[in-house]
């Protein structure tokens, strides 16, 4: 996966310079193809040349069939012909004996039927036209045509073609270029077996304006697709770009920490990936500014409970001086040594506190039982003494309970709510510890005598230095994060501590804990 991203990456590396906006990539992938599309514009010259062809071997025929029919025939009936063909073809004809003089011109016997354009007289869009003709031929590399001119002389040998004709027998064709461009095709053949031969002249006008016409109905075609992909590019790309561009300016001005009421657009009327990436960065600011939120309330508390025992240290210090009676003043050292007590451990819990969620996004999970677990939890207590009288009995489903999660981790939520039950449990109460598996899920209460928690407290009691301990209890022994703590733990292993809405057989509070089953 990594490779395909960093083959990727280079791709685009390749494809587009770094600083290329994204408009400008999107113009670029829809026009390049209209590009390779208008580069077919030079490719017209193949067909200019099928059109070529087929006039030459029309030319030919036309040639050879005239010649036939002038074989022959009397000189009236070879004027007649050579006129009338003349006429009705668009062409020249000129007939010359075996000697090669001229004998027949249509051109004299009748009215030209065909005059070369003069390029000087058209009007600006031929002009253009024929440049747009000479820049494709150079670009193709297509042979230019000698120009067509007639000879001062008018005998046959003056035209190559006839030459060739009247050595070798065989129909010949040329090609030339009148003034304005257009071709020229003269066709030559043999006419009987007298020596003598036939010269036609074409003005093929119509091969220069088909090529010309396909030119066109392609240039329109190419412009219209241009106009119409670029605007649709830019509406892509407006699609896409100002609301990115929305957002970033939403993000800076949550970054410079002004106006903070304001928000990062959610798009809830996009359900492309747009959309999902605006809410996903509205909900990401939403989380950021919690936790930033989260933070400050956090060192605000955190100062507060501190300054707490410094003051009271302070004072006890100050006072020590003043003091000279010895009862009063081991009274003093005892408040300065549990003040220090109670920094120290809310220094710990703090410290604690503040690194449970990074340590757990990198720990690994490994299967725990929540039965073993809760087990040696209280059997520590009880060695160590610290359950205060209260009898702490446990209750285990008959197959393991098993969770995925780091082991240490847990067994801070244990103490955490058996501290709890022993805190509010009467002299001799009863804790009860039970573990029961519940739709795919571990849950793990821990139930006391005490005088339960109130509906209205159910959800302070688990934020941070919640104050609210038994009256018998020692001010400052207890932190009031260590529910807190443990509901951090819980729902980093997909899991939740809360207090159940029912109080249990043993009628005080009871907290639950409920866990994936692994």
């Amino acid at each position: 996966m990594a490779d395909t991203d960093q083959a990727s990456s280079r791709f685009e590396r390749l494809a587009f310079p770094l600083g290329v906006s994204l408009t400008t990539r999107i113009l670029m992938v829809n026009l390049i193809p209209l590009l390779v599309l208008a580069g077919s514009l030079f490719f017209l010259d193949s067909y200019r040349r099928q059109l070529l062809d087929e006039r030459f071997k029309l030319a030919r025929i036309e040639a050879q069939i005239t010649a036939e029919a002038l074989a022959g025939a009397t000189v009236e009936r070879q004027e007649a012909l050579l006129s009338q063909i003349g006429r009705e073809q668009r062409m020249r004809l000129r007939m010359y004996d075996a000697s090669g003089a001229l004998v027949a011109d249509s051109f004299a016997l009748d009215e030209p039927s065909f005059t070369f354009d003069d390029p000087v007289a058209e009007p600006f869009f031929e002009d253009l036209a024929r440049w747009t003709d000479d820049a494709v031929n150079i670009v193709v590399g297509a042979p230019s045509p000698p120009a067509y001119a007639e000879p001062a002389d008018t005998m046959a040998d003056s035209w190559p073609e006839l030459a060739r004709v009247r050595q070798q027998g065989l129909s010949q064709i040329e090609l030339r270029r009148a003034p304005d461009g257009t071709p020229v095709i003269n066709a030559a053949a043999p006419v009987g077996v007298n020596g003598a031969s036939l010269l036609t002249t074409r003005n093929a006008v119509d091969i220069t304006q088909a090529v010309r016409a396909a030119r066109t109905s392609l240039m329109t075609i190419i412009l219209l697709a241009l106009v119409v992909s670029t605007i649709l590019s830019l509406y892509l790309a407006n699609t896409i770009i100002e609301p990115l561009r929305r957002l970033v300016q939403s993000t800076q001005r949550v970054r410079l920490g002004r106006e903070r009421d304001i928000e990062v657009p959610r798009m809830q009327e996009r359900g492309d990936e747009i959309g999902l990436l605006a809410r996903a960065v509205s909900d990401m600011t939403a989380t950021l500014r919690q936790r930033i939120d989260a933070v400050e309330t956090f060192a605000a508390d955190v100062a507060h409970e501190i300054k707490n025992p410094l003051a009271s240290l302070r004072s006890a210090t100050e006072s020590l001086r003043k003091v000279e009676d010895p009862e009063l003043r081991a009274q003093l050292v005892d408040v300065a040594a549990h003040d220090v007590r109670r920094i120290d451990r809310l220094v710990t819990e703090i410290s604690e506190a503040s690194r449970i969620d990074a340590e757990l996004s990198r720990a690994t999970f490994e299967p725990v039982d929540l039965c073993d677990l809760f087990a040696n939890v209280v059997a520590r207590k009880k060695d160590r003494g610290e359950a205060s009288g209260c009898s702490i009995e446990m209750r285990c489903p008959s197959e393991r309970a098993t969770v995925m999660g780091v082991p240490i981790r847990l067994e801070r939520i244990a103490e955490n709510l058996l501290d709890n039950a022993i805190s509010f449990s009467p002299d001799g109460g009863r804790i009860l510890v039970e573990i029961r598996h519940s739709e795919g899920r571990v849950q793990a209460s821990v139930c006391d005598e005490g005088p339960g928690i109130p509906e209205n407290e159910r959800e302070k009691v688990f934020r941070r230095f919640h104050s609210h301990r038994p009256d018998a209890e020692t001010f400052g022994d207890h932190s009031g994060l260590g529910l807190a703590i443990g509901r951090t733990i819980a729902e980093a292993h997909d899991g939740s501590l809360s207090v159940d809405d029912e109080s249990g057989e043993l009628g005080g509070a009871r907290l639950m804990l409920e866990l994936p089953a692994a």
